[in-house]
């Protein structure tokens, strides 16, 4: 399926954009249903993009989040690409109070994902082609893009699905190596392949970074159960499949988490790994899982 091309505008007043989730009003909404399931549309004619192969650190997960001067940084920087200015947010740094929005953009996207969210490349200014174009997008076209932005910025994490056509993947993993050779952003502080200890949630909260796909299934379950022993195993009843691309064979995440004595880490680079979006299983599966739910 081809990519489209989709001129609209970026929105944050009265929503909680992050450094990989935005608003985006299409100027034809018709656009949508060029993609391939169905995009959730608000009273306000928005839609929630989630920024394709990308990963930010967490401001608001299930009332937690990752260390926040990161964090932040993400929200911000992807904010000032886009030419959102004058930014004012409320006393908890939770929702946008006031801004100069509603600036002009695009997105290159080709499907929603099972919340109904877009799946996007984000793009500041006006369109190169026509709104509703399709298009064939060549890995070159994405250094344009925030999401190619925030990699080599060091300020998001790669995370890749299934859906990502592999010589976008691969282009995508030559910037994040070269800001994870550089230092730059969670780099410097990177522990995802180093092993940490977990004595406490504010560990995972306020002291370690790592890869935030990471950090959700290990701080629900530390919030469920009080500690991390124990994680690797809850984590394998999940059964939550992943391509591993360095050994080129399919198995589950809790297969690259090593668990030792009240410590954790992961065996893969977030790059080597290629998650399923797993569509027909319910969003917050694994909290639901940890809560006693299912």
């Amino acid at each position: 399926m081809a990519f489209s091309v989709i001129a609209g505008r970026y929105f944050v007043v009265n929503y909680s954009p992050d450094g990989d989730t935005i608003r985006f009003q299409p100027h034809n909404p018709a656009d949508l249903a060029r993609l391939d399931g169905i995009a959730k549309v608000n009273a306000r004619g928005h839609c929630a993009l989630r920024l394709e192969s990308i990963d930010a650190l967490e401001t608001h997960f299930e009332n937690r989040h990752q260390p926040l001067q990161l964090a932040n940084a993400a929200r911000n920087e992807l904010l000032q690409f886009l030419g959102i200015t004058n930014v004012v947010w409320d006393a908890h740094q939770s929702s946008v109070v006031s801004a100069n929005d509603g600036v002009e953009g695009y997105i290159i996207a080709r499907a929603t994902e099972k919340f109904g969210r877009v799946i996007a490349f984000a793009f500041s200014g006006e369109a190169p082609q026509p709104t509703g174009t399709e298009i064939f997008l060549t890995p070159a076209m994405l250094n344009s893009s925030a999401n190619a932005h925030l990699i080599s910025a060091g300020l998001a994490y790669p995370t890749y699905y299934q859906t990502l056509f592999s010589d976008l993947r691969d282009h995508l993993t030559t910037l994040v190596v070269a800001a994870r050779a550089a230092a730059v952003g969670v780099y410097g502080l990177d522990q995802t392949n180093t092993l940490f200890a977990v004595p406490n949630i504010g560990t995972l909260t306020d002291g370690v970074v790592i890869m935030p796909k990471l950090f959700r299934r290990a701080s629900t379950y530390v919030a469920a159960s009080g500690t991390i022993n124990g994680f690797k195993a809850a984590l394998a009843l999940s059964k939550e499949p992943v391509l591993d691309l360095r050994d080129n064979h399919f198995t589950h995440f809790d297969t690259f988490v090593d668990e030792q004595a009240g410590r954790i880490q992961m065996t893969r680079r977030p790059e080597e790994l290629v998650f399923d979006p797993m569509p027909e299983r319910p969003g917050g599966e694994f909290s639901a899982m940890m809560n006693g739910e299912i």
